[in-house]
This record gives structure tokens, sequence and C-alpha cells, in this order.
């Protein structure tokens, strides 16, 4: 399915609207450059899951954990990783065995690593206005 976000607000709205039918253990895969909204679209999907705190981009620390909410969220930045080996030797299979969520930025560099169900989210630049942005969603029945 395919979504128009106009700013920031209506991309956390299509996350928290995707969280309702997330269920334990789902990967989401994210594909999207720089500035594509990743980060905002997780924020959206941590309200959608309960998770009431911060919500920022794992750049740095390679995962940021959010739990307290219906399912955990495990976010991932896999921008600095070299491939697919390099997820393994960080615990995602700890992390894939934990029954909550893996929303993994930048998930082109892990691809080998990720389950035949991954939903995929791709979030591109609107040619109409540098703030639009369309968010394709695959893998997942989603009825907004």
């Amino acid at each position: 399915m395919e979504f128009l976000s106009r700013c920031e607000a209506d991309t956390e709205a299509i996350g928290r609207k995707l969280a309702a039918v997330l269920s334990s253990g789902t990967v989401l895969a994210y594909r999207g450059g720089l500035g594509m909204g990743k980060t905002a679209f997780t924020r959206g999907l941590a309200a959608g899951l309960g998770y009431e705190g911060r919500v920022t981009s794992p750049t740095f620390t390679i995962v940021n954990e959010y739990e307290g909410g219906r399912l955990p969220l495990f976010h991932f930045d896999m921008y600095r990783l070299a491939d697919a080996d390099a997820l393994f030797d960080i615990g995602w299979e700890d992390y894939l065995d934990r029954g909550g969520v893996c929303a993994v930025e930048w998930s082109e560099q892990v691809a080998d690593a990720l389950p035949p169900d991954t939903v995929w989210v791709t979030l591109e630049r609107c040619l109409e206005s540098d703030s639009m942005r369309t968010i394709t969603i695959e893998g997942v029945d989603l009825s907004l």
C-alpha cells in the first residue's frame, strides 16, 4: 500500500496505524535515504505500540530498545555495519527471539539476514515537494 505524507506528523501517524496490525516477531525493513523520515516513522510506530518515552535515531548506538508498550520495539541503524555477518555479531538472533518488533534502518546493508516474512517500508521524497514523502508498505495487510 502507498501513502502520501505531507509532513512529519503524517509520517508518524502512518507509523502509529501500522503498529496496530503488527505482532510479536515482526521485522520491518526500512528503505530510504538520509532525511526521508525513518526515525519519524519509528516515533509513530513506538507510540502506536504504546511506548510513551522519547524515540531517537540509533545512528551511534546501532540499536535502541523501547519497552513498556504492547510489544517491545528494537530500532536498528545498520548504516555503519559492513554486512549481515556484523549483524549476527551484535546479537540479531537474540533480538528476534525476544518477541518484539524489529525496525531496521538501512536494511540494504543486512538484507541476507532478514526473514522471508519481513515487512518492507520504503520512504521516498515526492517530486512535487521536498517536504512530502511517499511511504510504501509491503508484506502486511494494512487498511488505513
